[in-house]
């Protein structure tokens, strides 16, 4: 009779965690605002208040939205202060920043909220290569969460993990 071929893996108490699992729906939209500025560098308050009282809020009904500049303008706060009382009514995050800075924020939201218990005195594996764009800062939101309560943790696949941390006790 033959060896039969065990999963260790499967078998294993080995709990996988997968960022992308976590990854919100909904469109992520940039605005930018330097059309709205004379000649993209000078905010005029009057014409600054008439784009944002005429702008198309609605097109961001659940959406997360980044406000931005693309430019070297110096924008008062109370600018994006403005655009966020219109926004924020229809999208379901607004900040200021890149869109990567807001995929970073979503992900920051998320982790803090999500109940990771359930890696408690496991060895865990944060799984790589995602589809989704998972930033890089999410990880350590991540290991920041779980490392308290893992026993070990591990970056990548089960067939090839890269070791990260062993809890000592």
């Amino acid at each position: 009779m033959a060896d039969e071929i065990v999963n260790r893996v499967a078998n294993s108490k080995l709990v996988t965690v997968d960022l992308e699992d976590y990854y919100p729906k909904g469109e992520r939209m940039a605005l930018d605002i330097k059309d709205w500025l004379l000649e993209e560098f000078i905010l005029r308050e009057k014409d600054f208040r008439e784009h944002a009282k005429n702008h198309d809020w609605e097109q961001y009904k659940g959406t997360y939205v980044a406000l931005t500049c693309s430019t070297d303008a110096i924008v008062p706060a109370w600018a994006f202060m403005l655009l966020s009382t219109y926004a924020v009514p229809h999208a379901k995050k607004v900040i200021i920043g890149t869109l990567e800075e807001l995929e970073t924020i979503i992900y920051k939201d998320i982790i803090a909220q999500t109940d990771f218990s359930f890696v408690e005195g496991a060895p865990v594996i944060v799984k790589g290569c995602a589809n989704k764009p998972v930033p890089a800062n999410a990880y350590i939101f991540l290991i920041e969460k779980i490392l308290p309560i893992a026993k070990s943790l591990m970056y990548g696949e089960a067939c090839s993990a890269v070791p990260l941390f062993k809890n000592k006790n």
